[in-house]
């Protein structure tokens, strides 16, 4: 079994809005409690409660109104994210000793006083009625105002019995509801010795090539306008305001422009894992280097525009659709893929393993081409594409015979919106 997560925006009545701030601030309020109580009890013992203990403590001993304003197993599941949070401190201080965490960790802090957070409800507190999921609140809540739960309506397309939780985000002035539910493992029959590199950039976001004998481009171009125009109305709205300007303004603009990026991500996904079922291909490997972004030099403008494009978060979403779907998921490091060339069969170095006097046979032309040894041009994405592939090709045994100079030469170029031309020019007066 499998679990997914869908996201519906909330659009709620003024009573619904006042309880879902409420719920999320007073679970704000817990989480401040649980760090402080873990913080003083590490303080004075050297050790960190468990979440056990902070459900005992807080909940039961001393009776805390923030526990007793929300649904029990909400406040548990919120303490229960604060001991998580200091178990993962102890494992990032184990990894300092250990050599493998290079950052200094550091304790678990207090959250705004009076924002709000994230709630989770679990799935045996949630109750169906009349076609809208029950949402039960806590005692003292009833006792204060006479209100005992509130309802939201349930997406179609999810059947209630599948919900194991629903999680209450609240985000820039919108409140989310994420529906996670249990689904079933697709069976599909694939060839796991057919297998799809793919090397992520910028203009082109996603460069893809098989040994099928296919290629595409996933286009970046219209991302990174939509997140350039962001930049910029960003800067002109802050324009003479002090450090730490926020507007509301401001905060209609950042949820458009993250939403345009989640849309980008789950469209993108999709693209690549259709066209492995499509052509029954059962392994992707992802070229990507682990910290690339933190240390990105590549000028002030050309940072922002890398570093802002969430290409993280789709890799992570295409392993998530690759899980489902019982394709294998192989992440490598992609070092020196752009620059060595595939039809020349160069050796391919790996990070910080370059022979010395190594030479590439082939060299990187402008307009996005890469000329080989022999003088042929091809794309120069593409053959970065394919040399990720043969990152691992020893290792799992792939056969590149199908990895041809067509589809290193014409990539099929795939845009995730489609753009609408003015009528000037589709008339040609332009």
């Amino acid at each position: 079994m499998n679990y997914g997560c869908q996201q519906i925006l909330i659009s709620p009545d003024k009573n619904t809005k006042a309880l879902l701030e409420y719920v999320c601030t007073e679970a704000n309020n817990l989480i401040n409690c649980g760090v402080y109580y873990s913080r003083q009890y590490y303080f004075k013992t050297g050790k960190f409660p468990s979440k056990v203990d902070l459900h005992k403590q807080i909940g039961t001993i001393q009776k805390n109104k923030h526990y007793q304003a929300l649904y029990s197993d909400t406040a548990q599941q919120i303490l229960t994210g604060v001991a998580e949070s200091f178990k993962s401190y102890v494992g990032l201080v184990k990894g300092i000793k250990k050599g493998t965490v290079t950052q200094k960790p550091r304790l678990p802090n207090y959250r705004t006083s009076g924002g709000l957070v994230l709630a989770t409800f679990t799935g045996r507190s949630l109750k169906l009625k009349d076609g809208l999921i029950r949402f039960p609140l806590g005692s003292l809540v009833k006792t204060w105002f006479g209100v005992d739960g509130f309802y939201l309506p349930i997406p179609t397309n999810l059947d209630f019995k599948s919900i194991r939780e629903v999680r209450i985000l609240p985000r820039n002035r919108c409140f989310y509801a994420e529906f996670v539910y249990q689904s079933p493992n697709v069976v599909v029959n694939l060839d796991k010795t057919k297998v799809l590199g793919i090397d992520h950039g910028l203009n082109n976001w996603l460069t893809c090539v098989s040994n099928v004998g296919t290629s595409f481009i996933v286009d970046g171009l219209h991302l990174k306008s939509l997140n350039q125009w962001y930049n910029k109305s960003v800067a002109k709205i802050k324009e003479n305001k002090p450090q730490g300007f926020w507007s509301n303004k401001l905060a209609a603009l950042t949820e458009k422009r993250n939403r345009q990026m989640r849309d980008a991500v789950n469209k993108a996904a999709r693209i690549v894992i259709n066209h492995c079922l499509d052509n029954k291909i059962g392994s992707i490997v992802f070229g990507w280097n682990q910290g690339q972004k933190d240390g990105a030099n590549m000028g002030k403008k050309n940072n922002q525009k890398f570093v802002q494009i969430p290409t993280a978060k789709l890799k992570n979403r295409i392993e998530q659709l690759c899980e489902q779907y019982g394709i294998e998921f192989i992440e490598t490091e992609e070092s020196y893929t752009s620059k060595t060339s595939f039809l020349d069969n160069d050796v391919l170095p790996k990070f910080g393993a370059k022979p010395e006097g190594w030479k590439s046979s082939g060299v990187r032309t402008n307009r996005g081409l890469f000329k080989t040894g022999t003088g042929i041009k091809i794309n120069a994405d593409c053959n970065g594409a394919a040399n990720i592939i043969r990152k691992v090709a020893t290792m799992t045994k792939f056969d590149l015979v199908g990895v041809c100079r067509g589809c290193l030469s014409q990539p099929k170029k795939v845009r995730l919106w489609t753009l609408q031309k003015s009528p000037r020019l589709q008339t040609g007066e332009a």
